[in-house]
This record gives structure tokens, sequence and C-alpha cells, in this order.
């Protein structure tokens, strides 16, 4: 193993790679344009790429030569340290989109052309992609084909797992191209989320009624703020919203009573704790077991500023996720899942306990999830940079690939 750093070390030290990896960065993300100066420009620049990495191919093969033109060699040593712990490369991407694979604070909410390209070079080398959020299949498959292109996405090797876990959406798979997992709940569970939809606006206070709309959800009741997400307002309104929401539950949530919803869910999350102790509305009371057996099936989500919602705890990421790698084919996933929540992080759990991959989060991730992927392998990336963990995890796959040939 140790000849594999020294060669990689080598390569690094005699091959300019940071200019081949501008010019690769320039000809991928920087197409011809309508301009027969911009045309020749980006044409001398293809034939300069093509020179350069022929010269590293001819003395260390195209293997490496792709290698360096797409990572860095801090990026092409954290993938030789991940070969050297697992022995593999990643054969499915697991991917949250929002403040993972694009930020509001530093990508205009729109997923960078960067990360757009690698995925489509991962797609192309044969490596299934999964989407995994918590947004609604109908604004999934918007982005998606404007991002990635209609083709890729009806590709069959493209599944969305949306509404965190709910429903699983694979095009091209004849009747297996849409799963409405929520159709599996007894009626004890659909039933509250029917009562909850019911209510959630039309009873609300004022404040909720004009501060707050209801996502589109197919089943989970999601509240989501009117103002611009993380700004005071949002994050007093989404606060008053959860509050609301667990009332809700107290009312629809057979033998419950709105007082144990609260203490309930204020002992599973602390961030649900600090929001009702911010309000003075932490009851001090006990839970009776049977109330907490029925709580038990259904998730409270508060993410501050951005939304508070009520989902099934039988339908989460995971689930998805497994039903999703079902419908692809893939049935022995070393995944890399990248998420910034703690429903990201059942997935990240889920793999780590079965060998099933690596874990990658933004550096503004909650506090759970940066502690278990720095504990875990320390892919912690800045905000608005995925493409950094994508290209370490392109050099994983071709450090892998040239163990395979060798």
């Amino acid at each position: 193993m140790t000849d594999r750093y020294d060669e990689l070390y080598a390569v690094y030290e005699t091959v300019d790679a940071e200019t081949i990896r501008a010019y690769q960065d320039l000809v991928d993300l920087y197409p011809p344009l309508d301009s027969s100066v911009a045309l020749s420009y980006w044409e001398d620049a293809s034939e300069t790429l093509a020179e350069k990495r022929a010269d590293v191919a001819d003395r260390y093969g195209e293997g490496v030569a792709d290698l360096v033109a797409r990572a860095s060699r801090d990026q092409a040593f954290t993938a030789l340290d991940l070969y050297t712990s697992y022995g593999r490369g990643v054969n499915v991407l697991v991917l949250d989109v929002d403040e993972t694979l694009r930020s509001a604070g530093h990508t205009d909410n729109e997923i960078p052309r960067e990360v757009l390209h690698l995925l489509t070079e991962f797609h192309e080398a044969g490596v299934p992609i999964v989407i995994c959020t918590g947004q609604t299949l109908e604004n999934v498959k918007g982005f998606l084909i404007q991002g990635l292109g209609n083709e890729l996405v009806h590709s069959g090797d493209l599944s969305v797992v949306y509404e965190t876990g709910t429903g699983v959406f694979t095009p091209g798979h004849g009747p297996e191209t849409k799963r409405l997992l929520y159709e599996d709940l007894d009626d004890d569970v659909t039933e509250v989320f029917a009562e909850v939809r019911a209510r959630v606006l039309s009873d609300a206070p004022g404040d909720i009624r004009s501060g707050c709309h209801l996502q589109g959800n197919e089943f989970n009741v999601t509240l989501k703020p009117n103002h611009e997400t993380g700004t005071e307002r949002a994050v007093d309104v989404v606060a008053h919203a959860l509050r609301w929401l667990l009332s809700l539950l107290g009312d629809a949530v057979s033998d419950a009573n709105e007082r144990e919803v609260k203490a309930y869910y204020a002992a599973q999350d602390p961030e649900i704790a600090a929001v009702l102790d911010a309000a003075d509305d932490r009851p001090d009371v006990s839970v009776p077991d049977a109330v907490a057996a029925r709580l038990e099936r259904i998730d409270v989500a508060y993410y501050e500023g951005d939304a508070a919602e009520i989902a099934s705890r039988e339908l989460n990421k995971v689930v998805g996720v497994t039903a999703a790698l079902d419908v692809l084919g893939v049935d022995d996933p070393f995944a890399l899942v990248m998420g910034d929540s703690k429903s990201d992080r059942r997935v990240m759990e889920w793999a780590a306990a079965n060998d099933a991959g690596i874990a990658a989060a933004p550096a503004h991730a909650s506090a759970g999830v940066r502690d278990f992927v720095e504990a875990r392998d320390d892919l912690v990336f800045d905000s608005g940079r995925a493409g950094d963990v994508l290209r370490t995890t392109y050099a994983l796959n071709r450090l892998a690939a040239r163990a395979d040939e060798n």
C-alpha cells in the first residue's frame, strides 16, 4: 500500500495537475458559445488539454491522466486514504439537495454547474444517482430535468426519494417507476395525518396563516415560512408553527393531549425542547406508555427558520433509499451519502452499520451530522462546495479501477 502513496506523490510532484485541471474545467464547464472568438478560444483550450492529458497518460496511464484532470492533490490523497480503509469504490450516489448540493447562502440556491457536470460524469461511468430530499416530487423533477437533462433523468439510472421517504420515483422502470410507500401505512397513522392536514392552516393562529404556507406534499405535513429562509421573521414563525403542529397532534392522536405531546417530543429532540422552552411552553408532565407508543410512529421535525413538519417514522430516508436501490438493482451498495440534517444522518448510520458507504456533510450541517461525519472519514466540505467531495469520490473510483486492473 505504501507503493500506492509513493506513486501518487510522484505523480503530483512531476505533473502540473493544477493547470490540467483548470483546462479540464474550462472545457467541461464553459462550452462553445455563439461567437467565433469564444469558439476559437475553447477549441484551443481543448487541444491543449488533450496534449497535456496524453503526456500524463503516456507516463502513468489513462486512469491517472483522468484522475489529475478531476482531483487536486489533497482530494487524490483523501481518496487514497478512503480506498485504503474500504478497498472499493463508490457504486451509487445518495444525495440530499437543499443546503447540500446547493446552498442558499453560497450558490444562490442553485446547484452549481460544476456539481451538475460531475453528476453527469458519474452517470456516464455507470454510477446510479439517488436524490434524497424532503421536497415534493414535482419540485425535484423540475430542477433535475433543467440541470441534468431529460435524457439522464429518464435513463433508468436515477431515482428520487421524495418527501423524506414517503415515495420513490425511478423513471424508466415500468410499474416500479413510482412507489407510494405511504400506502402501506395503517389507518391509525394515516388518519392522524388527514386530521392535521385538514386543520393546519384553516384553524391556525393569524401569524401562521399569513406567515406560512403548506408545502404541496403527497403525505407529510410541512409548514414553510413565507419569509426568506433563515431570517428573523422566518425563525419566529417556524417556531410558532412547530408549537401549532404539536397542538394539532395532541387533538389528533387518540387518548393524547397537547401537554403530553409537547412533553414527549421535547424529551426526544433538544431543538424542539429549546423552542418550547423559549416560549415557556414546555409542560412538565409524564407521558403515559400508551400515548408514547402512538407517538413513536410519528416524527416531528424542526428546521430553524426553514420548516416545521410531521412525518411517519416508519417512512424515512433510509426506507426510501433501500427501496430506490431495489428498483435500481444495486444489490451490494457502497454509497457516497451526502446530507446536512438528522434525516440524512439516519442514512449515513445505515450505510455505516451495513458497510455500505461513506458519508459527507457541509460545514454548516447540524451538529449531530457533522460530528458523525468527522468521526467517520472527516469528509466535511465548505458551504456551496459539494463538488469538492464529488471530485474526491471520482478519484476514489479511479484508484479502485486502477487497482482492479493491476
